[in-house]
């Protein structure tokens, strides 16, 4: 094998170890969000959420709306302060851009091509301590606990994969005869820089509760 050869295979895969690196780091240093996992029903996982905070925004497009986000937890709230992000971000009915994981959102009921998107806030922030945004299109949200039921995978997550995994995970849902409550949504739990085969992404609907 020629030298030079040698010394792209081996730049390459140093990169490749560098990439596979920062996913695996990236993933443990993001805070998530607490739950009790309950059961599991053909692949799809039953989960009981606590109390939770988000800061939301609604917004024509999904840079946008991440970036009034963003701005918000590195300080552009009411008292100043730097503020984790969690995973996941919620992306209902679209795709979400996150750093971590994960990332909520979803297409706003006045305007199909905007977006509705939030982070969830770390645990020690409730709704009394949660510093107010100071944009006016940025609000923030309480959501009361609750039952979830999410089909979890792998790589990107372009529209078509979360429409076939969305159905996946309502028909599971029929058949064991487990009723969705509210619109479906995308978690996304990693990075845009995080190599495609170890992300994190999960399809989910909030479930009536009946035990």
């Amino acid at each position: 094998m020629r030298p030079l050869t040698k010394a792209l295979l081996a730049g390459g895969g140093a990169l490749f170890a560098g990439w596979v690196g920062w996913g695996i780091y990236s993933s443990r240093e993001a805070e998530s969000v607490p739950y009790e996992r309950l059961r599991t029903l053909n692949g799809v996982e039953i989960r009981q959420y606590p109390r939770t905070i988000l800061v939301e925004t609604t917004a024509p497009d999904q840079r946008r709306a991440f970036r009034r986000l963003f701005e918000y937890i590195s300080g552009d709230n009411r008292g100043g302060e730097s503020i984790s992000m969690t995973a996941p971000v919620q992306t209902r009915n679209g795709e979400s851009i996150s750093m971590t994981a994960p990332v909520r959102s979803e297409t706003a009921a006045t305007d199909t091509d905007a977006v509705r998107m939030g982070f969830y806030l770390p645990a020690e922030y409730g709704p009394e301590t949660a510093p107010e945004p100071t944009a006016s299109d940025v609000s923030l949200v309480t959501e009361p606990a609750k039952r979830v039921a999410v089909d979890r995978f792998s790589w990107y997550a372009p529209a078509w994969r979360v429409e076939r995994r969305t159905r996946k995970l309502l028909s599971t849902l029929e058949r064991e005869g487990v009723e969705p409550v509210g619109d479906p949504y995308l978690l996304r739990y990693d990075d845009p820089w995080t190599p495609p085969f170890m992300r994190r992404n999960e399809a989910a609907v909030a479930v009536a509760e009946t035990d």
